[in-house]
Formats: structure tokens, sequence, C-alpha cells
């Protein structure tokens, strides 16, 4: 069981794609949950709090690097440690 109180706190706006500047290498490491709308969504690549967004990877369209196009879905955002 993780202990809460000796992690940071959760920013407003993260990235799990470590070429993001808003990437925090040691938070995504300790496990996050991102609830939208007040369900649990778990393939969440970056959330802005304040802005009420996810961005969740396309199944099958890529980008011309190779990867995931990304699809920007709006309402109340919560992240939490798991």
């Amino acid at each position: 069981m993780n202990d809460t109180k000796s992690l940071p706190a959760l920013p407003d706006r993260l990235s799990v794609n470590p070429r993001s500047r808003h990437h925090v290498a040691e938070i995504c490491e300790s496990g996050i949950g991102i609830l939208l709308n007040g369900k649990e969504h778990f393939d969440v690549e970056e959330y802005c709090i304040s802005e009420g967004w996810v961005k969740i990877p396309s199944l099958k369209a890529l980008d011309r690097r190779g990867q995931p196009l990304l699809m920007k879905r709006k309402g109340t955002v919560e992240a939490f440690y798991r």
C-alpha cells in the first residue's frame, strides 16, 4: 500500500510522454488514476484539471512520426494516486 503523504502533490497538467515539457518522471512512476466525468480512464496520455480535458490516443491513426494521434475529451477531470 502506498503512503500518499510522502508523494508530491499532483500538478494541474501532466503528461506521460517523456518528450513533453509537462512530464514529471517521479509522479508518473508512482501510478496515477484519472477520472473524467466520474469514470476512470486507463489510457490517458495527458491531462489538465483547470481546463477540464484529457488526451487519449486513437486506436489506429498515427501521425507522421509513427506516434498515435491524440483525441481531446472534455469534462470534469480528477487525478489521484493509486
